[in-house]
């Protein structure tokens, strides 16, 4: 049974605004027990590694059985090694590294308006130096709607600052990851990249690059970990909802959406977001909600929902759109 691509992108979104929801708040909560940012980085990327890496092997075999070149980093990663570079640099292991850290300073409720609800104004604006892109008003008004509310939230928190407070550092850590995802995005509209290869490819990334490094810096005791202290039980779990979860099952449902929606539609429909997390870390965490975490939260989701109306279907090949 085959289903219509607009079947496929809808439900690829509910999927993928449903994990992103729980990543939010499960992350925060994963920072009052054990682990540290890295370590829940670390189990992040071994848990899709358990998954994607044999999968990516065994797609490509019947390649290599025809003498055939394919893949790249030892044949872990299906895609060119230059695309899996661009692909996994900044969505398979900068992303991961900078929000969990985040974390561990920002509360969630602030994660909820700086990483989902940033990532329109990012999207947009690689989209139009890489994508060329056209702006329409109602959707440059729904982009200057979440810069405001993103100053409501971060600007609060970088006057704390100067008191001596440290969730500004959170906040920063969340902005810069967003862009980062933003920048896989529109690397991903613009090569045409399958879903699950591109999942695969930036997993490979991770796995190549920062478990070695991982395994030689806590080794020699150039940072700390805390994966010996932690249950069996916690480990598991963060390898298979952050590696499980929020790497294979929402990484190719993102890159679904993408292909389907293009990247700065795909990054709005997530308007639900935002709020979802942000009431989840009020109920769950017991998070206060801050009147300018209110006000941000209207705004950045208003943004989004205004960016949505304006946005338009993409329905371009795909092979058109990486020639652009």
């Amino acid at each position: 049974m085959r289903f219509s691509p607009r079947t496929v992108g809808l439900v690829a979104a509910v999927v993928t605004v449903l994990i992103w929801t729980s990543f939010i708040v499960i992350a925060r909560a994963s920072a009052s027990h054990t682990l540290l940012p890295l370590d829940i980085a670390l189990m992040r990327i071994l848990g899709a590694s358990c998954v994607l890496l044999p999968w990516a092997w065994w797609r490509m075999r019947p390649e290599r059985a025809r003498g055939e070149r394919v893949g790249s980093l030892l044949g872990l990663s299906p895609l060119p090694l230059r695309t899996t570079v661009q692909a996994g640099f900044f969505g398979g292991l900068l992303y991961a590294v900078l929000a969990y850290t985040g974390f561990f300073y920002a509360p969630a409720a602030h994660a909820s308006v700086l990483m989902p609800g940033s990532l329109p104004l990012w999207t947009t604006l690689l989209a139009i130096w890489l994508l060329h892109e056209k702006i329409p008003a109602a959707r440059a008004l729904g982009l200057a709607c979440i810069v405001l509310g993103d100053l409501l939230v971060g600007g609060m928190s970088l006057l704390k600052a100067f008191e001596g407070g440290e969730v500004w550092k959170g906040d920063l850590l969340f902005m810069c990851a967003a862009s980062c995802w933003a920048a896989y995005t529109v690397t991903a509209r613009r090569l045409g990249l399958d879903a699950v290869r591109a999942t695969m490819a930036i997993t490979a990334f991770a796995f190549v690059f920062f478990v070695p490094v991982f395994a030689l810096a806590t080794g020699l005791g150039w940072w700390s970990t805390h994966i010996p202290q932690a249950s069996w039980g916690e480990l598991l779990f963060q390898a298979a909802f952050q590696g499980g979860g929020s790497v294979v099952i929402s990484g190719i449902t993102f890159t679904q959406m993408v292909r389907h929606f293009g990247p700065v539609r795909t990054t709005m429909i997530t308007a639900l977001v935002p709020g979802l997390s942000a009431l989840g870390a009020v109920a769950v965490l017991g998070e206060p909600m801050h009147w300018n975490l209110l006000a941000g939260l209207a705004l950045v989701t208003g943004g989004i929902l205004l960016g949505v109306r304006a946005a338009r279907p993409a329905t371009a090949p795909l092979a058109q759109e990486a020639g652009r």
